[in-house]
């Protein structure tokens, strides 16, 4: 038997602590768009579908009670969420702008790429890596 191909990252999910705050974050800073957005009531939770231009999607739940992540950021489990970028500089100075603290733009030993990484509301670890347009 032949093993199956996975295509792609369909979607990465993330549990935030304070809903409205993830929302404009990732909506109005990083600008990834609204798919859908459900209320569901038996959780007293938000799910909160968002789509990359590729295609590939981040849900955003709100959990109440949920607990913190137990370490950073070398817990076990997801390191870190990184997005492709085709100018880190931009990136860089429009988060900066935002009052978003940057790590320096390091270079991938590997394949000598430029990235950086940022956090999130909830401190969860994001990364730039740059990579020219496809």
């Amino acid at each position: 038997m032949t093993r199956p191909v996975l295509n792609r990252i369909h979607h990465a999910a993330i549990i935030c602590s304070d809903y409205r705050r993830s929302k404009h974050f990732y909506t109005d800073l990083l600008g990834l768009t609204i798919l859908d957005e459900n209320y569901r009531a038996d959780r007293d939770s938000y799910k909160l579908d968002l789509a990359l231009p590729d295609g590939g999607q981040v849900e955003l739940f709100s959990m109440p009670g949920a607990p913190k992540r137990p370490s950073f950021p070398e817990a076990q489990g997801l390191r870190h969420l990184a997005f492709s970028v085709s100018d880190i500089d931009q990136w860089v100075a429009w988060l900066t702008s935002h009052s978003i603290e940057v790590e320096p733009i390091r270079v991938d030993p590997y394949t000598g790429m430029r990235f950086t990484f940022f956090k999130d509301p909830d401190d969860l670890p994001l990364e730039l890596y740059e990579q020219a347009a496809q």
